[in-house]
């Protein structure tokens, strides 16, 4: 029999593996997260008390009915699941995890990542204090554990999560001070016209969270500096729309500007890219149904930024192209296609409301952090292009931008405009760093503990 394996169980892993259980098939899943659901539908521990209408808001229903798939599936034995486990390395049709400090390695013939989205983040002077968090980051702590990380709290950044989750944090009690926009009202009237031709619900739901906000929220806003003392922030200084200085007190900030698609195992498992003017960053290239290559299938914000419902999508169709590849019986895809097509042009005026702060990044002062894992700031990395010339992988060998755990998730974006800013090129034309296993860390005593094959 084929195997099959699908990494991520959020809601594109999900749809996937119900269309391949649905025709008989029964596929591996391995998940990150203890329980299913993926960033957007993720489930707090057993015995958690707050209802799901308080975790998902509107997408209470969904979240339950995905979470009630998922469940039945594993009930009945029609799927393996293998939850807190994280793919490290994929070669030569093998998936290598790390699951309960083990090392273990999967076999498979056909290969669906479903493997979601990070927060895009910008650098900000003194974001590198502690206390300083990803939006997601926020959000995790609130769904997953009920907390806020912090007693006064500056959001800042642009795009839906933004203003998400700091209705989110407010709802659950939590104190936010501010919540700092980049994006000028210009560019999201624009940017919003074309969202609600596509998606007008969805719109009109957004622009309701955003004035629940009231007057904490200022588009437009410039990001100065970030305050801070040995425990953490104290204020976060800004411009609003008018050039007037601001200074929010925080004890803590998060940061976020729309989403990063988690591309590393695409990378390594042979996905070609290309760069997205829309998003401005480097994304795999597929066709219409998810196909990358022989065997290979994406789908969900590893591929397309769509979000939840278009991520239900485009399990479905994933898995759709590996059945007919496979010559077995299949949905037809034509509503799906004509679903995702739309949910596309609503992404456009997403990122068109809510663009990348270029012009921001490619002024910050010389001293700003660049890379937080390696500790490279801003003029570290000007210095070495000296000799690493525009391409970012020499950069990143010479300068160590990238080459922490994260793996560049944090700081690539930010360094192609850096390169292109200094070598007056394009981001485009800078280069992409090269995935490298292990995609993420993996204690070496994991090593000399590996099972046999699953």
């Amino acid at each position: 029999m084929t195997r099959m394996l699908i990494i991520g169980a959020g809601p594109a892993g999900i749809r996937a593996a119900e269309t391949l259980v649905a025709v008989g098939l029964r596929p591996q899943i391995v998940d990150e997260g203890e329980r299913a659901g993926g960033q957007i539908y993720r489930r707090p521990p057993p015995g958690f008390t707050r209802p799901p209408r308080a975790l998902y808001g509107s997408e209470a229903d969904k979240a339950a009915a995905l979470h009630r798939t998922f469940d039945g599936l594993v009930r009945d034995g029609q799927v393996d699941h293998h939850p807190r486990a994280t793919v490290f390395a994929l070669s030569d049709g093998v998936a290598h995890i790390v699951q309960e400090g083990t090392v273990r390695r999967i076999a498979y013939d056909r290969l669906i990542l479903a493997t979601g989205a990070s927060d895009r983040l910008a650098p900000v002077p003194g974001w590198q204090a502690p206390g300083v968090y990803s939006l997601g980051a926020m959000q995790i702590a609130l769904k997953a554990q009920g907390v806020a990380l912090g007693r006064e709290l500056v959001l800042a950044g642009s795009g839906p999560l933004l203003t998400l989750v700091a209705h989110q944090l407010r709802k659950a009690g939590a104190n936010v001070a501010a919540v700092l926009d980049t994006a000028p009202l210009s560019s999201q009237a624009a940017g919003g016209a074309q969202m609600a031709l596509a998606r007008p619900r969805v719109t009109l739901r957004g622009l309701a969270v955003r004035a629940g906000l009231g007057r904490l929220y200022h588009p437009g806003a410039t990001l100065e500096r970030i305050e801070a003392d040995a425990d953490g922030p104290t204020a976060l200084h800004w411009r609003d729309a008018a050039g007037r200085a601001r200074v929010s007190s925080c004890d803590a900030v998060a940061l976020g500007w729309h989403l990063r698609a988690e591309t590393h195992l695409a990378d390594l498992a042979g996905a070609r890219f290309e760069w997205s003017p829309i998003w401005h960053q480097w994304l795999p290239v597929t066709d219409a149904m998810g196909r990358a290559g022989d065997g290979l299938y994406l789908a969900g914000d590893g591929l397309r930024l769509l979000g939840a419902d278009g991520a239900e999508i485009a399990g479905r169709l994933a898995a759709t192209a590996c059945l007919r590849d496979m010559s077995l019986p299949a949905p037809n895809p034509g509503k799906d296609l004509r679903q995702l097509a739309r949910m596309a042009w609503f992404a456009k005026g997403v990122a068109r409301a809510f663009p990348w702060p270029a012009d921001m990044v490619r002024n910050l002062p010389g001293e700003t952090m660049l890379c937080r894992c390696e500790g490279v700031t801003v003029a570290d990395a000007r210095s070495a292009l000296a000799l690493a010339g525009p391409e970012a992988n020499r950069l990143k060998a010479l300068a160590r931008v990238g080459m922490g755990r994260c793996q560049g998730r944090y700081c690539q974006l930010a360094g192609a405009e850096i390169v292109a800013d200094e070598t007056r090129r394009a981001p485009c034309e800078t280069g992409r760093l090269r995935a490298q296993p292990p995609v993420r860390p993996v204690p070496v005593s994991a090593f000399l503990q590996a099972d046999p094959d699953i």
